[in-house]
């Protein structure tokens, strides 16, 4: 997972930023993983904490990497046997994910001068 600054709380826009997932994306995952319940403000928006971010990550991974069903991976979860492996590398795909919209973002900038 990429560096955060440093603080309490993380919108679901940041949230969704770093994982490459839309809003509802993550709204659903909260609805089918009992381990991802972020608190929610007085105006009822969500608050992430870091707890939340590895969750999260964890669940995709499980979903876009390992090619797990929701259900598969509400079980996985749910396991008390959750390899550090295997989040270290949810973390890892989650960086890679992030180096490569940032070299597509390069390239299609590189593409525009070249125009």
């Amino acid at each position: 997972m990429r560096d955060l600054p440093e603080k309490d709380y993380y919108t679901i826009g940041e949230v969704c930023e770093l994982l490459d997932v839309a809003p509802h994306v993550l709204r659903y995952w909260e609805k089918e993983f009992p381990q991802l319940r972020p608190e929610k403000g007085r105006s009822g928006m969500r608050r992430y904490r870091k707890g939340d971010l590895r969750t999260a990550v964890m669940i995709k991974d499980l979903l876009h990497t390992h090619g797990y069903t929701i259900r598969g991976a509400r079980r996985k979860l749910a396991s008390p046997e959750i390899d550090p492996a295997e989040l270290e590398a949810a973390k890892l795909h989650a960086a890679l994910s992030e180096v490569r919209r940032g070299l597509a973002s390069l390239r299609d900038e590189l593409r525009k001068g070249v125009d």
